[in-house]
């Protein structure tokens, strides 16, 4: 919570922080076989198939609370929209299109995030912490489009519920004990999306190195295969309530 609310004020202390137009100029705008921006747009295909692939794995398991199902249910649903948004933004990058890329993402960052603090600070606290994450992401995304129409962009609120997961997600695995999430899992989670915002970062450099591919479609890849790795999480999950199902006796005993 102090964390939330330090990040919370200094970024009150900052300016207004609008979208950059200059962000829709990506490197690789090849068209293939019809797509416009095509590498940018398909690479957006490992999220479509993680999210389906999570999805199955959850519906298909038994036990365990509630909220955690919710929980992974919105993550992978997210997951997969992702993969929808983000190749729709990329068919023609503007503004308004991004707000279908950015709205996904917030429901993997935070059920993830609710997911996290649940198993590892407070189980108790998981059912309400899924809505109030969700609500602080949506909101983030929803402020920020409104803030756009209205001449005065402000990214600060999106900002701050990229960056407080990412804080409060090693602290709780770091600072108390495993129920069920494999801290190795969430690790690679973090090296593979920590890579692609390197390769978002050097987008133009690498397209120009060859012309091959794009940072911004490697940036895809490699956060696709963080994505991967949330599969691993859910498996955990599954595994761990089929364990403790399995282990209870039968009623009358």
């Amino acid at each position: 919570m102090a964390v939330a609310v330090g990040a919370a004020g200094v970024a009150l202390r900052l300016a207004p922080i609008p979208q950059d137009p200059a962000y829709h100029a990506f490197a690789d705008r090849r068209a293939l076989l019809g797509i416009p921006n095509a590498l940018n747009v398909l690479s957006n295909l490992p999220f479509v198939t993680v999210g389906m692939v999570g999805l199955r794995l959850v519906v298909g398991a038994t036990g365990g609370a509630a909220w955690e199902r919710a929980a992974f249910l919105v993550l992978f649903t997210g997951v997969l929209l992702t993969g929808a948004g983000s190749g729709y933004y990329h068919l023609a990058p503007s503004t308004p299109a991004l707000f279908w890329d950015r709205l996904p993402m917030t429901l993997a960052f935070m059920s993830l995030c609710a997911l996290a603090l649940g198993e590892r600070v407070s189980p108790r606290a998981g059912p309400w912490l899924l809505p109030l994450c969700l609500a602080a992401g949506l909101g983030s995304v929803v402020s920020w489009r409104s803030s756009e129409l209205g001449g005065t962009g402000d990214l600060r609120p999106y900002g701050l519920v990229q960056f407080v997961p990412l804080v409060l997600i090693p602290l709780a695995l770091l600072l108390y004990p495993r129920r069920w999430i494999p801290g190795a899992a969430i690790a690679a989670v973090a090296g593979w999306y920590a890579l692609s915002k390197v390769f978002e970062a050097l987008d133009a450099a690498i397209f120009a190195w060859g012309g091959l591919v794009s940072g911004h479609t490697l940036k895809h890849l490699a956060a696709g295969t963080a994505t991967y790795w949330l599969l691993r999480v859910a498996r955990s999950w599954r595994d761990a309530r089929g364990e403790r199902a399995f282990a209870r006796p039968p009623a009358g005993l």
